[in-house]
């Protein structure tokens, strides 16, 4: 080997360790030589499956079930994504046999992350078209399905060079359906640090991983404790990003299909949101402060989403201040499968608070007493009286009601 392969080779070696030694990865090996390799390790599955205590014909269907939506090579990768995303967060539903009920199977317990398997190998060779070989740097699987590639480069490489490598991969001319179960992609070098994306992220939106100081929860802690361990700025964002917990938290809650372009969370979003989450928890407001282009439409999104799956009966109502910022938040919900309502008057929003048909709601703050672009006093008190009319006696709205403010700033 050359001396610039031997530069990065200490680099990767040295990234095997912390994931072995200081995460708690398997390691499977060097992949160079390994036949068939796939982004389904069948055995390490099915072992995961039978651990689960499930039978080998539930276990056989629900595999065939994943492997069938993988080996899509018709779609185009953003759609078959997609479905596998779906069925590796969701689960596959499948039958012991035709008279039985339907059970779903639970490819990775995202409730119990510890409670899954965690592996990583080298150059994993996988052959492309034409029988061409490509062979990324790290694969990381979760219980034998392929979630997470890192591509290394030596100090004095680009990690734009890793990035580019990576979307090449990702082409028809390559194996791109070895990025079908794909989830967090990486690329990397000593002196730059750790950038990250998913599939089809183009170079300009890859993000750089940094912890937040202030950030005080469990995974946080341990975090921050183990980074200050190691001396590599590369090494210490691979903590922040794989550690085992906050990987799958990043799958499971952070991650949008947003009108065929598929999106993970930025730092400031992360944070963010965990911090409103654990704020909701307690049933407590707060302000969560977005720079223009900081992404808060889709922190809404990822703080609705967490509200709806953990808290019973409730039901989100979100309040604008302007109608084209109306029209947005219908836009990125509905955009991400999200079926919000927005509604037509202040009549009609006292309606769908006293019905409990619908758990997602926008309106302008307009329709709570403000005329045009400017309040006026006699208007407002006009408008409350005619609303107090219009309720039904003994009315409270129905559910359990959390509120988002956009541009809090300007109407709270």
């Amino acid at each position: 080997m050359n001396k610039v392969g031997n530069l990065e080779k200490v680099t990767q070696e040295r990234v095997i360790k912390l994931f072995t030694e200081k995460l708690g990865y398997e390691y499977l090996g060097d992949w160079t030589d390994k036949p068939n390799n796939k982004n389904i390790e069948e055995k390490l599955l099915h072992s995961y499956l039978k651990g689960k205590g499930h039978s080998e014909n539930i276990i056989k269907r629900a595999i065939d079930k994943l492997t069938k939506a993988t080996d899509n090579q018709i779609d185009k990768l953003y759609y078959v994504n997609k479905d596998v995303y779906s069925l590796i967060r969701y689960g596959a539903s499948v039958k012991e046999d035709i008279s039985e009920n339907n059970q779903t199977v639970h490819f990775i317990d995202f409730d119990n992350p510890l409670d899954n398997d965690f592996y990583l190998a080298e150059e994993v060779s996988i052959k492309g078209k034409d029988d061409r070989y490509k062979r990324p740097d790290i694969v990381i699987y979760v219980n034998g399905i392929a979630l997470g590639v890192i591509e290394l480069k030596r100090s004095t490489v680009s990690v734009s060079e890793g990035i580019r490598q990576n979307l090449d991969n990702q082409s028809s001319n390559f194996i791109k359906p070895f990025f079908h179960t794909m989830q967090l992609i990486m690329a990397g070098n000593d002196s730059e640090g750790l950038k990250y994306g998913t599939i089809e992220t183009s170079e300009k939106y890859y993000l750089r991983w940094k912890e937040d100081e202030k950030a005080n929860d469990r995974v946080s802690k341990q975090v921050k404790t183990m980074a200050k361990s190691v001396d590599y700025l590369l090494d210490k964002q691979l903590i922040g990003l794989c550690n085992k917990e906050r990987f799958l938290e990043f799958i499971h809650d952070f991650t949008v299909f947003d009108s065929g372009v598929k999106k993970l969370a930025r730092p400031n979003q992360y944070f963010g949101v965990k911090a409103a989450i654990k704020r909701a928890k307690k049933r407590e407001g707060g302000i969560l402060w977005h720079t223009q282009g900081s992404g808060k439409s889709l922190s809404m999104v990822w703080i609705a989403k967490w509200i709806k799956e953990h808290i019973p009966d409730s039901r989100i109502l979100v309040i604008t201040d302007r109608n084209e910022l109306d029209e947005q938040i219908e836009k990125v919900f509905k955009g991400v499968a999200e079926d919000i309502y927005r509604t037509k008057s202040g009549k009609d929003l006292i309606d769908e608070l006293n019905s409990t048909k619908r758990r997602l709601l926008s309106s302008l703050v307009h329709k709570f007493g403000r005329k045009g672009d400017e309040v006026n006093d006699s208007d407002y008190n006009e408008y409350i009286k005619d609303i107090k009319k219009s309720l039904p006696k003994d009315f409270r709205a129905k559910g359990d009601i959390y509120v988002f403010v956009d541009e809090c700033h300007r109407t709270q």
